[in-house]
């Protein structure tokens, strides 16, 4: 029996000493042959057996006294890589990656047994990390030989860190991948196995994108050797599928360097965390804030509908179809429920990912009618909404409301339809359709939520384009009533004119213009602007309007006019009754310029409040902007407003307008005016052509604010039209009176309407001479019709009464208002005039009796 030392080095797991010979008993060697290692001192004399293929099983080898492997078991090449072919004959030391310790080398001089941990070189170029048992036995022809037994992590009880590293890798959530300096896989988690669809086995001692070829790995791998090279951390979030997965999932991915106490970089941990819950999340969360920048652009119900559709194709849905309520496009106030019988929907919009498929078999435009219990009007009724499979009982109805027979062989393609109602203030509007096909995710409950978000803000966005649409119809069809259709013809101006609205994002203002038949042939031309947009702007400039003609009727002077137009406004803010529930604002403001123009002496006499000063465009070419005071605008009270009077030359235009024709976001008042100007220079022939010229210079395509534009050209009217004397206060005078103006008449070829006048003349005379004072004038006027004026000092404006039976006078003005169409009073610097005017018919020249 030969002495042999006991092993130094014992494996220690948990605390459990394990000798080498229970190596040696589950290498199938009896324990006659084994080598003594807990307690027993010696070994038998006689060399052990060759087991041969019995110890294959395990990871054995078997070496030479010259260190050449003479055996190799099918467990050793599992464990290193190596075929027997390619080890056997070779040296033994070719696999191990460094040189043995000296405590090593010395036992195998002896030829003690020795067992120790060692790095062994795997055919990958990995190191494996073993516990080696040698034992020195012969061979069959009694040559000295060492046979080798070596237990790895897998063949021996790993160590209670060990197991919880073992169990971190199999167990974990996330991926996870330790790669060496030279960046290739030393270890990876079971999860990072499963994603990627490759083992662990067949992946050890290769670089990523060596397993996993493709541009995302490629990133990945640069950011491998970034950290290797630098010691630097890295992270990526990315979205892609993996080899491992059926559809695409977004990834947090980081890169740390593994580093030695010294600081060295050995490696790199890599570790990605799926996120595509948080991703979808944050998904919804950029696609309601893309909706709410993206829907709702116009006020235009259509178009809303239209930008929900393209909102959620193909970023949500693959086909997505909007029905509205037929009562919704035309701006009709829906019902808070849908009547028992059909609902009428009308296709406005769908979008789709295929730009080849055939058209669904509702197109844009075209209406259908649904029962109420059929699914369309159930869902609309119930305003619940759906999200149908296939197999369910409704899903042929939806996919053929997203496809036309056509497309029937693609349905199979359909794997999940949304149906969601569009519902605001409680009133059902429509139906949104979403179907998804071909895609790895059908939708989801979370998607009918998102979807159920986004369909309650388009609806929003849709009523109110239905109320606005509503509103702006009413203004405009109130603006238009109110405005002159058409302008009145007078010999004193030839006018022409033109109101456009603003664009439908602004809403209808209070622009208005009017011209007014004055006493004496004269006439009033007035624009004005009412602050704001809106039924309630078109509102008060009907008020303003109605207020202006009363007072022109009264025959004030402009700026007495604008005065008590200034009160009245001024009386409207102030009402507490108009500012009730807060549906009109307690401040009106507007702004106006009136014009009074008399043929007979060219005079005209302007004033404006805070308003557009007008343009004078002379016969001869030039246009002029009139210096006029501005004068505050309407509302505001305290200040004047100031007279101009000037003299036109025959054939002049007088251009008025609102500051929607100058003013523009993209020019100051100052350009607008410079621009109007040339475009007034190059104007001529027919007013309806100038004013048209006039528009398409100044006016954009989209103009943000309403344009009012009134062009008036002067006429003078003939001398020989008018007569005029002066009379003294003499009773006896009124009998030559009555016999110029019947001659005169008879000059102008009105012998019909000589009576008439005869009386008119003497009654207004007569009261002068006995009620007023001198100078007393007489004038008659050959207009479109025929005008007595009588005019005197007295500031006493004469009043219509009804006489009794035996009163001798109270009757002349009663007589003066049956015979003539209209008559009044106007009051002068001088004093006042009674005017009376009769119509002339026909060419004969004949006078109306009234």
């Amino acid at each position: 029996m030969a002495s042999v030392r006991k092993p130094t080095r014992l494996q220690s797991i948990g605390g459990t000493k394990l000798g080498h010979s229970a190596m040696l008993m589950r290498a199938g060697i009896p324990e006659n042959e084994r080598v003594a290692m807990d307690g027993y001192d010696a070994i038998p004399a006689e060399p052990p057996v060759d087991r041969g293929p019995v110890l294959f099983g395990l990871n054995t080898a078997v070496v030479d006294e010259h260190g050449t492997v003479t055996e190799w078991s099918t467990g050793a090449e599992r464990l290193l890589g190596y075929s027997s072919s390619e080890v056997v004959g070779h040296s033994a030391t070719g696999l191990l990656l460094g040189p043995l310790s000296e405590a090593a080398r010395r036992e195998l001089t002896t030829r003690s047994p020795w067992s120790g941990e060692t790095e062994l070189r795997h055919r990958n170029a990995n190191s494996v990390t073993v516990e080696l048992l040698a034992v020195p036995t012969t061979g069959h022809d009694g040559a000295p030989q060492w046979f080798l037994v070596a237990e790895s992590g897998t063949g021996r009880r790993p160590r209670a860190d060990e197991e919880l590293t073992e169990l971190a890798f199999k167990q974990a959530a996330f991926v996870m991948g330790i790669y060496d300096g030279d960046g290739r896989l030393l270890r990876m988690s079971d999860a990072c196995a499963s994603v990627i669809g490759v083992s662990e086995d067949e992946a050890r001692g290769l670089r990523l994108t060596e397993f996993l070829p493709g541009p995302p790995y490629t990133e990945v791998e640069k950011m491998i050797f970034v950290a290797l090279k630098t010691g630097d951390p890295a992270s990526l979030q990315t979205f892609w599928q993996t080899p491992g997965e059926s559809r695409p999932h977004a990834w947090a991915l980081s890169v740390c360097p593994l580093k030695e106490v010294s600081g060295r970089v050995q490696g790199a941990w890599v570790c990605a965390l799926d996120i595509t819950v948080e991703y979808e999340a944050r998904e919804r969360l950029a696609l309601l804030d893309e909706a709410g920048a993206r829907i709702g652009t116009t006020l235009n119900v259509e178009r809303t509908a239209r930008e929900l559709a393209e909102v959620t194709v193909p970023r949500f849905a693959d086909v997505a179809c909007i029905d509205l309520l037929e009562s919704v496009l035309r701006s009709e106030e829906p019902a808070s429920g849908l009547t028992p019988g059909e609902v009428v929907l009308r296709r406005v919009a769908r979008e789709a990912t295929r730009e080849d498929a055939a058209p669904s078999a509702m197109t844009p435009g075209k209406v259908k009618a649904y029962p109420n219990p059929a699914p369309s009007g159930s869902c609309l009724a119930s305003g619940v909404p759906l999200l149908v499979r296939p197999g369910n009982a409704d899903f042929d109805h939806w996919v053929a409301q997203l496809q036309s027979p056509a497309e029937q062989p693609r349905d199979r393609d359909i794997d999940s339809v949304m149906a969601v109602p569009l519902r605001a203030r409680g009133h059902p509007l429509g139906v949104a359709v979403f179907a998804r096909r071909g895609r790895p995710d059908p939708f989801t409950k979370d998607d009918l939520v998102l979807a159920g978000e986004l369909v309650a803000r388009a609806a929003v966005c849709v009523d109110n384009a239905r109320r606005y649409t509503r509103e702006r119809a009413t203004a405009v069809a109130l603006q238009r009533s109110l405005l002159p259709r058409r302008l009145p013809s007078r010999s004193a101006v030839e006018a022409a004119s033109r109101y456009l609205p603003a664009g439908s994002r602004v809403g209808v203002g209070g622009d208005w213009f009017d011209v007014i038949p004055l006493s004496g042939a004269r006439v009033a031309l007035v624009v004005g602007d009412v602050v704001g947009h809106g039924i309630h702007a078109s509102a008060t400039m009907a008020g303003l309007r109605t207020a202006v003609r009363t007072l022109a009727d009264v025959d004030l002077s402009p700026d007495e006019l604008l005065t008590q137009l200034d009160d009245l406004v001024i009386s409207w803010s102030t009402d507490p009754e108009l500012d009730e529930g807060g549906d009109i604002s307690s401040e009106i403001g507007a702004t106006c310029l009136y014009a009074v123009y008399d043929p007979i002496s060219r005079r005209c006499t302007l004033a404006r409040a805070g308003h557009p000063q007008p343009a004078i465009v002379t016969p001869d070419g030039s246009v002029n902007f009139l210096d006029l005071p501005a004068g505050p605008p309407l509302g505001l009270g305290g200040l004047p407003f100031e007279t101009t009077e000037l003299e036109l030359p025959e054939g002049s235009l007088l251009v008025l307008f609102t500051d929607g024709l100058i003013e523009s976001y993209d020019r100051d008042i100052d350009l607008g005016l410079d621009r109007l100007r040339q475009a007034l220079v190059a104007s001529a022939g027919p007013l309806e052509t100038i004013c048209d010229n006039v528009l398409d210079s100044m006016l954009p395509e989209r103009h943000i604010d309403d344009v009012a534009l009134l062009i008036a050209r002067t006429h003078t009217l003939d001398a020989d039209r008018v007569a005029t004397w002066e009379l003294p206060a003499d009773p006896a005078v009124v009998g030559e009176a009555r016999k110029e103006a019947a001659a005169r008449l008879a000059a102008w070829g009105l012998d019909d309407a000589v009576f008439v006048m005869e009386l008119v003349v003497s009654e207004l005379v007569t009261n002068a001479i006995r009620y007023a004072h001198t100078p007393i004038v007489l004038r008659l006027i050959h207009d479109q019709a025929l005008i007595c004026e009588v005019s005197d000092a007295s500031t006493t404006a004469p009043h219509l009464r009804r006489a009794r039976t035996f009163d001798e006078g109270g009757r002349g003005l009663f007589l003066v208002a049956q015979l003539s169409e209209r008559w009044g009073t106007r009051h002068t610097t001088a004093g006042k005039t009674i005017w009376a005017e009769c119509a002339v018919s026909g060419s004969s020249g004949s006078v109306s009796l009234y």
